[in-house]
């Protein structure tokens, strides 16, 4: 009986029940484990990850049903599609007493007006990372995208190359190569930046989103077009095993892009409000600070500044100055017409015709 009664007692208390799971669908290399250590001590819960690697995979497991998630961690080009479709919920913003700390260059844009759906947590720059030795040994710019793009350069270092396994991505920077748009609709200018990779697609080693880092690391591959997080864990792994090379990561003088990422509550999370309460936290400036301090990315968040460590704000991918932030491009919702050709472009490429 004594027992029955402080079963009661617990659970009307609201202590850990068997319920008490926030799942988490959301990018690689993404959150640092200790921030997410802290908040399942301080929500008495545990947090589940499930990943992807591009914003498309997640689009397609979720429009196939997946379900039984509470937070997504969307780009945010991704999240106009999420909206149309029904798979998230408006978030209910008396819940997020911390929502006041995000800079204001980072709310309310065209992708979710008056930030309805979403909350940005971070931003990368996708750009080029390198071995600094081999590169500096010949004679390689890696502030051009002709590091990636250029056959006479990538003649230099053929199968030492890989780019990201993500049309939106690599597409994307073959036209700033060119100095379109990152976000053209003309047939014209994608079919230039389709030749392009076309043409560079014999000297690359692969389309590779997961093991880059980690081929980069060990040196096995000497340049990437890649996410500049993905980069920074790079950079810091090859000094902790003491490799004999550094890893470096520039902006091009072509233009980059940017893409912000954000939380957004699934349309039929389990524990809405544990999501709210993940997302408030991460809202907070020295929780959102240990994105950058342990992942390297940019910060949305004007509260976290203080708290970020110096040498990081002193890396352009990091923290672009104004001159440099007017290089970076944030990838937008395509129409479908040109979603539709982009589709069928990278199809070709990736099957090499």
């Amino acid at each position: 009986m004594l027992r029955h009664w402080i079963w009661i007692l617990l659970v009307v208390g609201g202590i850990a029940r068997a319920d008490d799971v926030m799942h988490l669908f959301n990018w690689n290399n993404s959150l640092s484990q200790q921030t997410l250590e802290r908040f399942e001590a301080k929500c008495r819960c545990k947090v589940v990850i499930s990943y992807y690697g591009t914003m498309e995979e997640a689009l397609s497991k979720l429009t196939a049903g997946a379900k039984g998630f509470d937070v997504i961690g969307p780009s945010n080009y991704g999240i106009p599609p999420l909206v149309k479709l029904g798979l998230i919920q408006p978030l209910d913003k008396t819940r997020l007493a911390n929502l006041g700390n995000l800079d204001p260059a980072f709310t309310d844009t065209a992708l979710d007006p008056g930030n309805k759906y979403s909350v940005p947590y971070d931003f990368t720059v996708t750009l080029v990372g390198y071995n600094e030795n081999k590169v500096r040994e010949l004679g390689i710019d890696p502030t051009s995208w002709a590091a990636v793009f250029d056959p006479k350069v990538l003649s230099k270092i053929k199968g030492r190359v890989t780019v990201l396994d993500d049309p939106r991505e690599v597409i994307a920077a073959a036209l700033r190569y060119h100095g379109f748009s990152a976000n053209s609709t003309r047939p014209d200018e994608l079919a230039k930046a389709i030749a392009t990779i076309k043409a560079a697609k014999p000297y690359w080693a692969a389309f590779n989103s997961q093991s880059y880092i980690k081929e980069l690391t060990v040196g096995n591959i000497w340049v990437v077009l890649g996410y500049s997080n993905d980069v920074f864990q790079a950079r810091m792994d090859a000094r902790s095993a003491g490799r004999p090379f550094g890893i470096g990561y520039t902006l091009q003088r072509e233009g980059n892009g940017m893409t912000a990422d954000s939380f957004v509550v699934h349309k039929q999370a389990p524990r809405p409000d544990l999501a709210h309460a993940f997302i408030d936290f991460m809202l907070d400036g020295r929780n959102a600070a240990e994105i950058t301090n342990a992942i390297g990315a940019g910060n949305p968040n004007a509260a976290a500044r203080p708290y970020i460590r110096p040498e990081l704000l002193k890396v352009a991918a990091i923290n672009p100055d104004p001159e440099q932030a007017k290089q970076l491009e944030q990838l937008a919702e395509l129409d479908a017409a040109t979603r539709r050709a982009w589709n069928r472009a990278w199809t070709e490429v990736k099957a090499g015709r």
